[in-house]
């Protein structure tokens, strides 16, 4: 069906384009909302190349915003292309390979996203800034460092990524849709992870269930236990590369709350302070994201555990994002 009567305003602005920023580009520019999809890399032709095919099934799909390719240099020459941007999306830096962790990227992923934090900052003064680079609670902060934006305009993508990845566990396990499913991870992306079982529901014969009852403590701590380990088990199984899809869906979701300003509350990497007994630290927690980035951080009713593991996480947290301030 053809987009043509839509309203589309605004641009919005993918740095990276490995299989996580094309794919992510690919879906911002299907939502048919934005003006311009701009897609930036390092890789000479590479961005202009998958622009070029993306807008060829402009007329299959029936969208007409358009992707604009851009090559970058290490010098900032090209990042122009996202002057004016609304929302910028990062995604550059290197993908784990098996065995490595997040923390492995952190030294060479940092000179990467600090390089385009600056440019960012440069040509889009006034952008909402998506970070997913890993790793991702660091990178977050190095960004708003590099950037010197306000805290709620500089924010991360690992909540929604890891929920998804514990909705599917728990919906695979149940043998029920996953839209039945509503679960929540607070914390960092990693090893930190915090699950939150407390306020995991399944839709079942008519009526919301609490996970707790429907499964053991083991087999919740089991599913728990794949979720925090969720990139690792793709990583391996691909060999070379990680996860793009789902986390592309995430990311592209966070920037339609922005552009739609619809004050949707998601598990996002946002600056804490104050919320949950916790302060000055990029973490991951509810938030009601919208134009200007996070509005809000929502408390989450939590159990004593659950609230005792998202305070260590946010100490853990906070001494290696005070590490990337020289990197």
């Amino acid at each position: 069906m053809s987009g043509a009567g839509k309203p589309r305003k605004g641009t919005v602005a993918v740095v990276g384009a490995g299989f996580y920023g094309s794919t992510t580009a690919l879906r911002l520019a299907e939502y048919d909302i934005f003006e311009r999809v701009v897609l930036t890399d390092i890789v000479e032709g590479k961005p202009e190349g998958i622009a070029l095919d993306m807008n060829q099934s402009r007329p299959i799909e029936g969208f007409e915003t358009q992707i604009v390719g851009q090559t970058t240099g290490a010098n900032g020459e090209g990042y122009e292309a996202i002057a004016g941007a609304d929302i910028v999306v990062i995604t550059a830096g290197l993908p784990r390979k098996p065995g490595m962790s997040r923390m492995d990227l952190i030294e060479t992923n940092a000179k990467i996203v600090r390089g385009v934090a600056e440019n960012v900052a440069k040509h889009a003064p006034n952008a909402v800034v998506i970070v997913v680079s890993n790793p991702l609670d660091e990178m977050t902060a190095l960004t708003q460092l590099a950037t010197g934006f306000p805290k709620n305009q500089v924010l991360g993508q690992a909540g929604m990524l890891d929920t998804a990845r514990f909705s599917y566990f728990v919906a695979e396990e149940l043998n029920v849709p996953v839209g039945a499913v509503r679960t929540l991870t607070l914390g960092s992306h990693g090893d930190t992870m915090v699950p939150v079982p407390s306020q995991c529901t399944v839709e079942m014969d008519g009526e919301k269930k609490a996970l707790t009852d429907l499964l053991s403590g083991e087999k919740v701590e089991q599913l728990v236990t794949r979720t925090r380990n969720g990139g690792g088990e793709v990583v391996a199984l691909l060999k070379t590369g990680s996860a793009y899809f789902a986390p592309s869906a995430a990311a592209a979701r966070m920037a339609k709350a922005v552009a739609e300003d619809a004050g949707a509350v998601m598990p996002v990497c946002a600056w804490v302070d104050g919320q949950y007994g916790i302060s000055g630290v990029y973490l991951g927690v509810e938030a009601e994201v919208g134009a200007g980035g996070v509005k809000r951080v929502v408390e989450t009713d939590l159990t004593s555990s659950e609230l005792e593991a998202l305070q260590k996480a946010a100490e853990a947290v906070r001494a290696k994002q005070a590490d990337v301030r020289d990197l």
